[in-house]
């Protein structure tokens, strides 16, 4: 049996389902943001897309560490 999906990924399915959009679509938009700090991120994901904090928060944080 696989290992649960730990950390903000476990958020994917949620986001997936509730917004209509791919995760990788929403990566691009953070990536192409010309915000580049988390809060900001997170703000803007919840302002101009309806994002939950949470959902948002997820997605900004496993976006931004794969740019490390």
């Amino acid at each position: 049996m696989a290992d649960a999906v730990k950390g903000p990924a476990s958020y994917f399915p949620s986001i997936e389902k509730k917004y209509g959009r791919p995760i990788a679509e929403w990566k691009d938009l953070i990536r192409s943001s010309p915000l580049t700090k988390h809060m900001e991120l997170v703000a803007w994901l919840k302002t101009e897309h309806g994002l939950g904090h949470g959902h948002a928060n997820a997605l900004v944080a496993h976006t931004l560490a794969e740019a490390k």
